[in-house]
């Protein structure tokens, strides 16, 4: 029996005001708070798998395939002009894309150390790139199960986003959509919001506003956020949160606006560039991708390229958006899909990386209509049972011969991804050039290449993408001769294909000649040494001889026994100077140190070729004037006879002369290997 005593405490508990926490204390709160974190373990026990899977595969290997591309260049040198140059580009920033996107990878690269931890500034920037797919691929995980699937539908997803060789191949690559499509999914998550819907919205719309600045083609998935938006939104206040979201995003877009406007940029004149002819070449001015069913179009390849990566994807993602028409949870997604398909072949400009945008949407048609297929083959509670589980059993017979066909075809692309080495060539012929040219030495690059050749020593303004020889007139200015005043072309497959209106290159392209290649097909880079006085290159590399003297240059300037100036040795691993000069001093290296003070043309000599050399030292000694060392050089040079045998050897007060015949034998050096 209880106690007066108890019974009055237990009245007094009863009767006291509920103190702040007491919910939180009491048994039935703690089971919830358990239940819940007991739910969260379950899906971190679902996603992790797949997530972690996911970006080992696609972190792998990141900087050996696929090779470098100009885009990433371009991407990765705006970024790294911003943390370096404090300029927006490195060149004049011309509204061609919103600057937010390669914003972004500077601020990640920048606070993460990237581009001190990366000998190839692009690697840095796709470290950026798999970051922001790890953010969208959580970002899908829940939004798949936020739409009603269950938790393997979600991490089926998911592996689809990240495991895909076709995206594999655009995740690791400096792509602004990557970023963008983070951006997205950030916004249709908040978009899906029940609670504290105002605040959901204002922030879907920012992320959106973000997303388009990031990627102005993000503009495209509009539809599908407002169908989220206007489906979700609380009857009640629908109309108030939809004019604050769409001020929101208005006001997103105005910033880019006014930031033309501030700069005196939004309309076009002379001497400057401008947001309209910007937004003109984008949208109306810029030459179409041609059609699909033209084997040379621009589109045929881009689309024959995805193919190739991974063409069960392709009809696979195309066939479940079909069949998704017809369930109410994935019809919008499955439209959206369609529509971006179809957008394709409005005759327009088709950008490579356009199927970034739809890489997401595939995933969740593709796995949720393998979990209807699933439902439908229970058949449980339907009228018709039989027409139900005939329907599923033809989704699912579709779902596993797309997993079967996609098995080997996955591994063998892969196992491509992360054992290959293709952008070894790049790499390669960056450390020749820092090897073998002068610093002041002028070159077209592809931007791929440059932030890694301006880090290397080169000057800045030497270093040109090869894109802005003919289109930017401080580049012009600074070649008033144009493809004349360049010393070197660095081709790579992108220069090599590039449209005809840039004559420079083209020009340049034609009288150079190949000094060093490395890799081979799409993948090749090679150097090329340009004849700026036009002498005859096609008579001097007959056979290989500019490209046989190049080796042997590149072989003796690597000699410690022999000192070489900058300005020779630029000419030496060019492949200009002559093979009975280069054959000479490696003999006469043997005898001690030599040192070269000059290497020149002949006068009159119409081929271009330097044949004349001046000796400072001679076997460790000075060989200036009557010094002791003149004296042995002259003995050496004057006892070659046959092929090797000088026009001339005297001596000077710059050193010994040494000047060879015009005529030069055409087997002194071996040929490099094909």
């Amino acid at each position: 029996m209880t106690s007066t005593l108890d019974r009055t405490s237990l009245d007094a508990a009863s009767a006291a005001p509920t103190l702040p926490g007491a919910a939180e204390r009491s048994p039935r709160a703690g089971i919830r708070a358990a239940s819940v974190w007991r739910e969260r373990l379950i899906d971190l026990a679902w996603l992790v798998p797949a997530l972690v899977v996911g970006i080992v595969v696609n972190v792998v290997n990141l900087g050996g395939s696929p090779q470098r591309i100009d885009d990433e260049g371009t991407y990765t040198a705006q970024a790294w002009a911003i943390g370096n140059l404090g300029e927006l580009t490195h060149y004049t920033y011309w509204y061609d894309h919103p600057p937010l996107g390669w914003i972004q990878i500077a601020g990640y690269v920048g606070l993460t150390g990237g581009w001190d931890r990366y000998e190839v500034a692009v690697i840095a920037a796709r470290e950026a790139m798999i970051v922001a797919t790890a953010i969208a691929a959580i970002l899908l995980w829940v939004i798949v199960r936020r739409i009603g699937f269950a938790r393997p539908t979600a991490s089926v997803a998911a592996a689809v986003f990240l495991l895909s060789p076709l995206a594999v191949q655009f995740h690791r690559q400096v792509y602004l959509d990557n970023i963008a499509t983070a951006w997205l999914l950030a916004a249709i998550f908040l978009a899906m919001s029940r609670h504290k819907q105002l605040l959901g919205y204002i922030g879907a719309a920012a992320a959106f506003g973000v997303a388009v600045l990031t990627k102005e083609t993000y503009l495209l998935a509009l539809p599908l956020l407002v169908w989220f938006m206007w489906r979700g939104a609380d009857k009640t206040t629908r109309r108030y949160t939809l004019s604050v979201s769409a001020a929101v995003l208005a006001l997103f877009g105005l910033t880019y606006v006014a930031f033309a406007l501030v700069k005196g940029e939004v309309m076009p004149g002379a001497g400057r560039v401008s947001l309209f002819e910007g937004l003109t070449f984008q949208l109306a001015s810029r030459e179409g991708s041609g059609s699909l069913f033209d084997p040379d179009s621009l589109m045929s390849r881009t689309v024959g390229m995805w193919w190739q990566l991974d063409s069960i994807l392709i009809v696979a993602a195309l066939a479940a958006a079909i069949a998704a028409l017809f369930v109410a949870r994935l019809r919008a997604w499955a439209i959206t899909l369609l529509a971006l398909t179809a957008f394709m072949f409005r005759g327009g400009y088709l950008p490579v990386p356009y199927v970034i945008i739809m890489l997401p949407l595939a995933a969740i048609v593709v796995a949720g209509v393998g979990q209807v297929a699933v439902e439908l083959l229970r058949g449980r509670g339907s009228r018709h049972p039989i027409v139900v589980r005939a329907a599923g059993g033809v989704l699912a017979a579709g779902t596993v011969a797309a997993l079967v066909a996609a098995g080997p075809l996955w591994a063998t692309q892969l196992r491509g991804f992360l054992l290959a080495d293709l952008d070894r060539p790049l790499r390669d012929a960056e450390q020749w050039m820092a090897d073998n040219a002068a610093s002041d030495a002028r070159m077209l690059v592809d931007d791929a290449m440059w932030v890694d050749l301006v880090e290397r020593g080169f000057v800045r303004e030497n270093v040109v993408w090869y894109y802005k020889a003919d289109t930017d007139s401080d580049v012009q200015a600074l070649a008033p001769e144009g493809w004349r005043d360049y010393d070197y072309v660095v081709t790579t497959d992108s220069m090599r294909t590039f449209p005809t209106e840039f004559p420079t290159v083209r020009q340049a392209i034609d009288n150079s000649v190949v000094v060093a290649t490395f890799g081979e097909g799409a993948q090749m880079v090679e150097v090329r040494y340009v004849d700026s006085e036009q002498s005859g290159l096609e008579q001097a590399s007959d056979d290989g001889l500019y490209a046989a003297r190049s080796l042997a240059g590149q072989q003796l300037s690597s000699n410690p026994d022999v000192g070489i100036p900058a300005e020779a040795r630029d000419l030496m691993t060019s492949g200009v100077v002559d093979g009975r000069i280069l054959l000479t001093l490696a003999q006469s290296s043997s005898l001690g140190q030599i040192d070269v003070a000059e290497i020149t043309q002949l006068n009159g000599d119409p081929s271009g070729v330097h044949r004349q050399l001046v000796i400072s030292s001679f076997a460790g000694e000075d060989a200036r004037g009557d010094a002791a060392g003149a004296d042995a050089a002259l003995r050496f040079y004057r006892s070659l006879t046959g092929a090797l045998a000088p026009l001339s050897a005297e001596r000077s007060d710059a050193g010994v002369v040494i000047t060879f015949s015009p005529v030069e034998p055409l087997d002194l050096l071996p040929r490099p290997a094909a």
